[in-house]
C-alpha cells in the first residue's frame, strides 16, 4: 500500500521538485502515513519516509514534550514494533537509546521507517503518569481517532524543519476536523473500497503537531467572528450534544472575546475539537483543553448537565483562545525553536498561562457576561487556591525549572497566581495612566514588535514591558515574579476601591460544596484529612488536624472501598450526638470523642468598600470596563 501511496500522490508530494533532489533528505518534504483503515489490536500503523540521507547514522525521535503542555509525557512509550526499511525491503539494525529515540545504522540505503502507535486514552486509569487527555491521543476504530499528532508522526535529526506531507487513510464515514492546509487529493475510485484519503500539507514539523485532527463521523458547524471563521466540530459517543446545541453559547463567547480584543488578529480561521467521554475505564479521565495556534482541543464528561458543560465550554475555551495572544504571538525564543526531547523551558509562565487566564476571566466582566459579585468571586476563588501553593517560589525560577520537583507540584499555580499577577499589573497600568492604559495595551505593543515568528530573548523582555509601562511595572516584577515576596492583594484591590470582608458559611461534615476536606492515598486506600485546605469549625472543634489517617468512625471502619458509605453516613449525622474517631497521626493511634456540631468554615470575600473615593471609583470602572 505504501507504494501505491508514494505513486499515487508523487505530483502533489514533489511539487514540481527536480528529480535529483530526491537523494537529499533536508531538499525534499518528509512523507508521512497514518491508516485508520487497517486498526488492529487497537493500534495504528505509521510510515515515515524521509528521502534519501547521505550520512550511515541518523536518528529518529517521538516527542518527550510539546509546547503547552509543560510536562514530560514521552509520547515514545506509545510506540511499538518499530522497523527500518532499506531500498530492497530489508530491515536495517535499529538501536533505541530511550523512551523516545531510535538510531538507525547504514541510513544512506533507508526507505522508510515504520511502528504501530497505542492511544493514550486507553491508560489512563492505570499509569500515575498519564498524558492530560487534551494533549493524548484516542483510538477507536470506525467511530473516532483522536490524532493529536506528536503521539504519531515523529521526525529525523535535523529534518523537523523540513516540509511534511502528512497522508491519513480513514473510512469512508470519518471525516478529518483540523486547520492544518489540506491539499485536493485523487481518491481511489474502485467502488468496494470502503476509505478516503487526505492529505495535509505543513511547512515544518511543528505546524504537523500544532494542528490537531477528529476524525468523526461529521458533527460540525461553523460561524464567522468578524473576519475569524469559527469551526466547532464535537464527538459525543451517545449523541448527548451536538455541535448546533452549543453553537449559540460558543458565537457568543468568541464574539465577546474578539470584541474585547479589538485590532488584535493572529488567525483568519480557529477550530474547537470537542470530545467528549463516557468516563468509562479505557475513555478519557483528564478534562480540560490544550491550544494550539488557529486550533483547541476540548475533553469533558459527555454526563455534564448542559449548562455545566457551557460553562466549562466558555471557560476553557476561552483561555485557549486568548493564547493566540500569548505564546502564540508572544514568546520567547525557547518557545520558538522548542526542543522536543530535551526542552529548554521560558522563565515566563506568568506572562504565557497567567496573563491568559487573566483575559479569560476579565474579558466575560468587561463584556457582561458575568456580574461584578461574579467577577470578585472568581478573584477570591483564585487567591485561596494560590496560597495552597509556595507563596514564595519566585515564579521566573518556578518556570524555568517546571520539569523539575519541586517546581513541577507548583505548575498549577500559574493558573492560579499567574492570572492574579496579571491583575496585579493592570491595576497598576491603570493607576499611572490615569485609566487610560491597562496589561492588554502592553500585550498589543508586544505582538506588533513580536509575532509568531519573531520571539523574544528570555531575558530581555522584563526590561522591555518596564520600557513600554512604568517603572512601578517593573518594581512589582522585580519583587513578586522574580522576586520570592508574596502579593499583597489586599493593597491591590484598595486602590479600585475593594475589600476583603470574612464570614460563616455552612458546609457538609466532608465536603464545602463539591471541594472535599478528605482525600484518599491511592496506594493503600487510606482516608486522609488534607492538610492544604482549612478543616470546617466541626472537624477543628474536635481535633481533627490535617494528614490524620481515618480508623474508625463511631466504630466502623473506613477506607477506599467504603467511602461511599462515609459520605452517606454524615448525612443523617444530627448535632449534638456524641460521636467518636479514631485516627492514626504521626504513626499513633489517637481517639477523638466529642458532640457533633453544625459544621461551618470562614469565607474570605471581596466586597466594595463603603468609603471608596470616586478616584477609586473611577479607577475600578477603567479597570474592569474600559
Amino acid at each position: 500500500m505504501k507504494k501505491i501511496f508514494l505513486i499515487l500522490f508523487a505530483s502533489i508530494i514533489l511539487y514540481g521538485c527536480p528529480a535529483k533532489l530526491r537523494d537529499y533528505a533536508y531538499q525534499v518534504p518528509v512523507i508521512a502515513q497514518i491508516d485508520l483503515v487497517n486498526v488492529v489490536d487497537d493500534k495504528v500503523n505509521v510510515e515515515i519516509d524521509p528521502g534519501r540521507f547521505t550520512q550511515e547514522t541518523i536518528k529518529f525521535f517521538i516527542p518527550k514534550t510539546v509546547p503547552g503542555t509543560y510536562s514530560s509525557d514521552n509520547y515514545g512509550q506509545y510506540i511499538e514494533d518499530f522497523k527500518a526499511i532499506d531500498f530492497s525491503g530489508n530491515l536495517l539494525k535499529v538501536d533505541q537509546i530511550d523512551e523516545n529515540t531510535w538510531e538507525i545504522n547504514n541510513a544512506t540505503t533507508l526507505e522508510s521507517v515504520s511502528y504501530k502507535v497505542n492511544d493514550t486514552y486507553d491508560t489512563e486509569t492505570e499509569r500515575d503518569d498519564k498524558v492530560f487527555s487534551p494533549a493524548g491521543t484516542n483510538i477507536d476504530a470506525g467511530k473516532n481517532f483522536v490524532l493529536n499528532l506528536h503521539g504519531f508522526v515523529g521526525y529525523f535529526d535535523r529534518l523537523d524543519s523540513q516540509k511534511y506531507e502528512l497522508i491519513i487513510k480513514s473510512p469512508k464515514n470519518l471525516k478529518g476536523s483540523t486547520t492544518l492546509n489540506k491539499v485536493k487529493t485523487p481518491q481511489p475510485t474502485n467502488s468496494e473500497i470502503d476509505y478516503e484519503i487526505d492529505t495535509y500539507f505543513a511547512n515544518r514539523y511543528f505546524e504537523i503537531i500544532d494542528n490537531p485532527i477528529l476524525y468523526a463521523v461529521p458533527d460540525v458547524e461553523t460561524f464567522n467572528i468578524n473576519d475569524i471563521e469559527v469551526t466547532l466540530s464535537v464527538y459525543s459517543p451517545n449523541k448527548v450534544y451536538t455541535a448546533a446545541s452549543i453553537k449559540a453559547d460558543m458565537e457568543r463567547m468568541m464574539s465577546a472575546q474578539k470584541t474585547f480584543l479589538g485590532d488584535i488578529n493572529s488567525t483568519k480561521k480557529y477550530n474547537i475539537l470537542l470530545y467528549l467521554s463516557t468516563l468509562e475505564p479505557t475513555d478519557a479521565q483528564g478534562f480540560g483543553a490544550l491550544e494550539h495556534h488557529t486550533s483547541t482541543t476540548v475533553v469533558l464528561p459527555e454526563a455534564m448537565p448542559k449548562q455545566n458543560l457551557i460553562d466549562a465550554m466558555v471557560d476553557v475555551v476561552s483561555h485557549e483562545f486568548f493564547h493566540i495572544v500569548t505564546p502564540l504571538t508572544v514568546h520567547s525564543e525557547e518557545i520558538h525553536n522548542f526542543d522536543y526531547i530535551n526542552p529548554k523551558m521560558s522563565k515566563h509562565l506568568w506572562m504565557y498561562e497567567g496573563i491568559t487566564e487573566y483575559f479569560a476571566n476579565i474579558f466575560q466582566i468587561n463584556q457582561g457576561l458575568i456580574d461584578e459579585a461574579d467577577f470578585y468571586d472568581r478573584i477570591m476563588t483564585k487567591i485561596n487556591r494560590s496560597k495552597t501553593f509556595d507563596d514564595t517560589m519566585s515564579f521566573t525560577t518556578m518556570s524555568q525549572n517546571i520539569l523539575e520537583e519541586p517546581y513541577k507540584a507548583n505548575y498549577a499555580n500559574v493558573y492560579e497566581k499567574g492570572a492574579l499577577i496579571g491583575m496585579c499589573i493592570d491595576i497598576i497600568m491603570r493607576e499611572q495612566s490615569n485609566g487610560e492604559k491597562g496589561i492588554l495595551d502592553l500585550m498589543k505593543q508586544l505582538s506588533s514588535t513580536y509575532g509568531s515568528d519573531k520571539p523574544f530573548k528570555d531575558d530581555e523582555i522584563i526590561s522591555e514591558i518596564v520600557a513600554n509601562t512604568y517603572p512601578e511595572v517593573g518594581d512589582f516584577l522585580n519583587t513578586y515574579v522574580i522576586g520570592t515576596t508574596p502579593i499583597p492583594y489586599e493593597n491591590f484591590l484598595e486602590r479600585v476601591g475593594l475589600t476583603f470582608n470574612s464570614k460563616a458559611v455552612e458546609t457538609r461534615y466532608f465536603f464545602n460544596g463539591q471541594n472535599p476536606f478528605i482525600n484518599v492515598n491511592q496506594g493503600n486506600g487510606e482516608i486522609f484529612f488534607r492538610s492544604d485546605i482549612p478543616l470546617n469549625s466541626f472537624l477543628i472543634d474536635l481535633g481533627v488536624k490535617g494528614n490524620d489517617i481515618i480508623k474508625s468512625i463511631n466504630g466502623m471502619g473506613y477506607n477506599l472501598e467504603n467511602i461511599r458509605d462515609l459520605i452517606g453516613t454524615a448525612t443523617a449525622w444530627n448535632p449534638g450526638d456524641e460521636i467518636t474517631f479514631v485516627l492514626v497521626r504521626d504513626g499513633q493511634e489517637i481517639t477523638l470523642k466529642g458532640a457533633i456540631s453544625k459544621p461551618t468554615t470562614k469565607v474570605s470575600t471581596i466586597v466594595p468598600a463603603e468609603k471608596a473615593s470616586s478616584s477609586q471609583l473611577k479607577l475600578r470602572t477603567a479597570w474592569m470596563k474600559n
